[in-house]
């Protein structure tokens, strides 16, 4: 069982953002072209905290040497990156969740310029100012934190908190009828890799870094309050992004 002071504390936080505002003002094409244009680099910044449990948790160099990882935790971070980096699209064809996301964009017309100029450079200025503080914390988490800090930012900031946040936007964009057939099967993946597979896995795995350890949980708490909060706030700068364009086209 995970910690219940844990579960307890980030109880109200993931409800607040599976009924977060930005959902409901997808209505439009143009409104999910703008979460799109930001949220891209959420789906950029997770590989980064996967690669570093990957590092950190499996056998990545040579000579190889086993982990001494529970096996169960190190086929899940294997299987959550060949997932990552090379799931299906709804053709067939193997494709990374980042490369999927952008024939996304493309789809419904986002502009995919930016991020694409952003990774070649790695210029952090150019990740729009609601986004960057939220990358900015998870790559210095993947780069500078503990094992258990990673592990944290991954399984609540992104792995349990995904499944209801996703079913959400899906919900709307049906409803409204937003054609967007690419981003709906990015979604549906998700909803359904993180909702029966990767979030209950990824639980094994915090647990099985934390223990019975009481400072590790701590520090797992702070982590997931803080992942989730900057997640909220990275949603706020969509819901105020929306709106400001609806109100310069108005």
């Amino acid at each position: 069982m995970l910690n219940e002071k844990l579960k307890d504390t980030l109880e109200v936080l993931n409800d607040d953002l599976s009924d977060h505002k930005a959902y409901k003002s997808l209505d439009s094409l143009s409104s999910v072209r703008t979460f799109m244009e930001y949220h891209i680099y959420a789906v950029w910044d997770f590989m980064s905290l996967l690669k570093s449990l990957q590092q950190r948790l499996t056998c990545v160099d040579v000579p190889w040497v086993e982990s001494k990882q529970d096996p169960e935790v190190v086929r899940f971070i294997n299987e959550i990156v060949i997932g990552e980096e090379s799931d299906l699209d709804p053709d067939g064809h193997a494709i990374s969740h980042y490369s999927l996301y952008l024939k996304a964009m493309d789809e419904v017309g986002a502009d995919t310029s930016r991020v694409k100029e952003f990774i070649r450079t790695q210029d952090m200025s150019l990740i729009p100012e609601g986004a960057r503080e939220f990358v900015e914390y998870n790559l210095k988490t993947a780069r500078d934190g503990t094992d258990v800090e990673v592990a944290s930012a991954f399984l609540y900031g992104r792995e349990k908190l995904i499944p209801d946040m996703f079913t959400a936007i899906k919900n709307v964009m049906s409803e409204e009828k937003v054609d967007c057939p690419t981003l709906i099967y990015y979604l549906e993946r998700h909803i359904e890799l993180d909702g029966d597979e990767h979030g209950p896995l990824a639980e094994k795995c915090l647990q099985a870094l934390c223990g019975e350890d009481k400072a590790k949980w701590q520090s797992a708490e702070d982590v997931a309050v803080t992942s989730l909060k900057l997640r909220s706030k990275l949603w706020d700068a969509v819901h105020d992004a929306i709106h400001n364009k609806q109100e310069k086209a108005a």
